[in-house]
């Protein structure tokens, strides 16, 4: 299941990732529908879900913030908001790599893509570990 965030509703980002991706594509919205959905509770709604994948342009308010936890993954995108519709085509490069390429793998990761480069932290180990797009072009 693929989980975008609120603020990518109304760019058909997710009809472009269920071009590809076989599972669910839906919105944080979806999750509890008719309320506003704070981003500390996002954890909670992932939590009840079956390995979710969390999409989000807001890394401040995620990256290094949100917990780590086994039952979910968040990947925060590096992008302003006029190249969020950037967000398939580089998902899609993003699970392209082992360490992300399976659900199962990327559970309990908290990802963040730059131009330059992928970081990740996981709920047992906290310390970053970094992969450079360029090692791998």
């Amino acid at each position: 299941m693929i989980v975008l965030d609120e603020q990518l509703l109304g760019r058909n980002i997710e009809a472009e990732i269920a071009k590809w991706y076989q599972g669910t594509v839906c919105f944080i919205t979806d999750l509890r529908p008719q309320t506003v959905i704070k981003d500390d509770a996002v954890a909670g709604l992932l939590c009840h879900e079956n390995q979710p994948t969390f999409l989000t342009i807001n890394e401040k308010d995620f990256w290094r913030i949100i917990a780590a936890d086994s039952r979910y993954c968040v990947v925060c995108f590096s992008l302003t908001d006029s190249h969020a519709g950037d967000i398939p085509r580089i998902l899609r490069f993003l699970f392209s790599y082992p360490e992300f390429k399976i659900k199962t793998k990327r559970m309990g990761k908290i990802i963040r893509v730059t131009a330059k480069d992928i970081s990740y932290y996981t709920f047992s180990h906290r310390e970053i570990t970094t992969i450079s797009i360029k090692k791998r072009q």
